[in-house]
C-alpha cells in the first residue's frame, strides 16, 4: 500500500494519491488531470476511484475530467447531487481498492455532504482518515459556507460536533489524519503549518476536539471571529457541482503568445485586464498602465480570486518568464478564472520596445516614512488582516485590509496622496496597483512592509482604537 500526499502551497491544498496491488485512488484532486494520471502510470497502476470530501469552495476540483480520461469512478457521501454521474456512497459503505478498502463516514456540518473517508490496511487494521474539511489539523472547517434555506451556520456547527464526537473521535487515536487544508487557506481559522497527525495528537491539542466541551461552546467557538468567506467560494461550488470544462481546453485558448498589437487590441476591444504576475520589486520599476499586480510567487490563486471579482473576467497577463505562462494559466483556473486569452510575448521589453507608456509605483524606504512621519499629515494604509493590525501597527494608520480594499476604496480621497504597508511588501503592491487603475495615482509603497517599519522609531501600538 502506498498513500501519497501532493501538497499545494498556494492554495494550502493536499490532494492524496493511494494505490495497492496496481489499483489507485485519487482524493481531491485540482483541477489538472495530467499529473495524477502521469503518477498512476508510473506507478504501473490504474485508477479506480477519484474520492470527493466534498463540493469544494476554494478550487475547482478536476475530478470529472480526470474521470474522464482515466476511466475512474467518481464517488462522493450522502447528500451530494451534482450534474454529471456520480456514485453517491451510503454512510458505511466500503470501497475495495486492491488489498485495502474505504469506509465512508458521513461526517456533515461543514457541508451537507461533507465526508470523510477511513483508509483500512491489508490485514483489517484502520490506518487513516482523509477528513476533506471536516477535520483540520489544528482546526475544524467552518461552518458558514453551505447555508441553505433556513438552516444557519449555527445548525451546522452542531452537525459539525455530532459527526467529530459520533463518528471521528471514536476512532483510535494512532490513526493518521490527512486533511485537505493546511495553514494558509480560508476554510478555517487556526489550522497547524502541519498536514497530517495522529488523531490522539489531535484529541489532545485541537480546540474542537476537546473532550469536556459541549455542543454550545463548540458552537460559540467554532462560529467566533469568522470573517466573511472570499467572494469567488460561492461560485467555485457551483463550478464543482456542473461538469467545468477540462483543463486542455483552457490551456489551448489562454496559454497563446500575444504580440503587442493584438495584446493591446484585446485590452481595448474586449475590455480584458492586465495581469501582471512579475515580482513586487518588476512591478513597482515599470508596468503597463491599468494593469494589476498579483505576483506568482505568492498566494497568487486566493489572490486573484479576492480581488478580481468576476469569474468570467477576460485576462491577459505578464508572465515572470514565457516558460512560466502555461503555470499563469493553470493556476487561474484552479480558482475558476478560465477566460484566459493569452501572454505578452516578450513581457515588458516588448511593450518598451514599441514605444508605450509605462507607469510606475514609488517605492520609499521605513527610514523615509519615519521622516514623513515625524513631519506631520502623513496618510498611512495598513493593508494588512485584522489580526495581524491587532499585533501591532503605526499610531494612526488606518487598517484596511487587502481582502476588502474593492469594497471600501470609496472611503479614500484621489486628491490625497497615501502611503501603504502590509507585512512585507507583497500585498501592498497589489494594492497599490488596483488604486492606480482606480485613479488613485498620489500612492507611495512602502519597501519591506511592517518588517522594516518595526525597526524604526515610528510610534506603534498594538491597540486598536477606533
Amino acid at each position: 500500500m502506498k498513500v501519497e500526499q501532493i501538497y499545494t502551497g498556494c492554495l494550502a491544498q493536499g490532494a492524496y494519491y493511494i494505490e495497492s496491488e496496481g489499483e489507485a485512488a485519487i482524493i481531491d484532486p485540482l483541477r489538472e488531470s495530467r499529473p495524477y494520471i502521469a503518477k498512476a502510470e508510473k506507478e504501473g497502476a490504474k485508477i479506480k476511484y477519484i474520492f470527493e470530501t466534498h463540493f469544494h469552495a476554494d478550487f475547482v476540483s478536476g475530478h470529472v475530467d480526470l474521470a474522464e480520461k482515466s476511466g475512474g469512478k467518481i464517488i462522493y457521501g450522502p447528500n451530494a447531487n451534482p450534474s454529471y454521474d456520480i456514485h453517491q456512497a451510503k454512510d458505511g459503505e466500503e470501497f475495495e481498492l486492491g488489498k485495502v478498502k474505504f469506509k465512508v463516514l458521513h461526517t456533515p456540518g461543514h457541508t451537507l455532504e461533507s465526508t470523510t473517508y477511513l483508509l483500512i490496511d491489508e490485514s483489517g487494521k484502520e490506518q487513516a482518515i482523509f477528513s476533506g474539511d471536516t477535520l483540520f489539523i489544528g482546526d475544524v472547517g467552518r461552518p458558514d459556507l453551505a447555508q441553505k434555506g433556513t438552516m444557519t451556520q449555527d445548525d451546522l456547527a452542531g452537525m459539525l460536533f455530532d459527526s467529530l464526537r459520533n463518528k471521528i473521535m471514536t476512532l483510535p487515536d494512532d490513526i493518521t489524519v490527512y486533511p485537505a487544508h493546511g495553514a494558509g487557506s480560508a476554510c478555517g481559522k487556526n489550522m497547524s503549518k502541519e498536514t497530517s497527525d495522529l488523531l490522539g495528537n489531535q484529541k489532545q491539542t485541537n480546540y474542537a476536539l476537546r473532550a469536556d466541551m459541549t455542543k454550545e461552546e463548540f458552537i460559540k467557538e467554532v462560529t467566533d471571529g469568522l470573517l466573511p468567506p472570499p467572494q469567488y467560494f460561492a461560485q467555485n461550488v457551483s463550478m464543482n457541482k456542473s461538469a467545468a470544462i477540462g483543463l486542455d481546453k483552457i490551456l489551448d485558448r489562454g496559454n497563446v503568445a500575444l504580440d503587442v498589437e493584438k495584446f493591446e487590441a484585446l485590452v481595448n476591444h474586449e475590455s480584458a485586464i492586465v495581469l501582471d504576475t512579475r515580482t513586487p520589486e518588476e512591478f513597482a520599476a515599470g508596468h503597463i498602465p491599468n494593469s494589476i499586480f498579483i505576483g506568482l510567487d505568492g498566494s497568487f490563486a486566493p489572490w486573484v480570486g479576492a480581488m478580481i471579482t468576476d469569474l468570467k473576467q477576460s485576462i491577459v497577463f505578464i508572465a515572470p518568464e514565457e516558460n512560466r505562462s502555461e503555470e499563469v494559466v493553470t493556476r487561474l483556473s484552479r480558482v475558476g478564472y478560465d477566460n484566459t486569452l493569452g501572454f505578452l510575448k516578450g513581457g515588458i521589453d516588448a511593450w518598451k520596445s514599441e514605444g508605450k507608456e509605462i507607469d510606475t509605483v514609488t517605492s520609499i524606504p521605513a527610514k523615509e516614512l519615519l521622516k514623513k512621519y515625524n513631519e506631520g499629515n502623513v496618510e498611512i494604509i495598513d493593508v494588512r488582516k485584522n489580526g495581524e493590525f491587532a499585533g501591532g501597527h503605526i499610531e494612526g494608520a488606518t487598517n484596511l485590509p487587502l481582502d476588502y480594499l474593492n469594497d471600501r476604496m470609496s472611503q479614500l480621497n484621489k486628491d490625497k496622496t497615501y502611503h501603504i504597508h502590509c507585512a512585507g511588501g507583497y500585498r501592498s503592491i497589489i494594492a497599490a496597483s488596483i488604486l492606480k487603475a482606480r485613479g488613485y495615482h498620489h500612492i507611495y509603497d512602502i519597501s519591506g512592509g511592517y518588517k522594516a517599519i518595526a525597526e524604526t522609531t515610528i510610534p506603534k501600538t498594538d491597540v486598536i482604537t477606533q
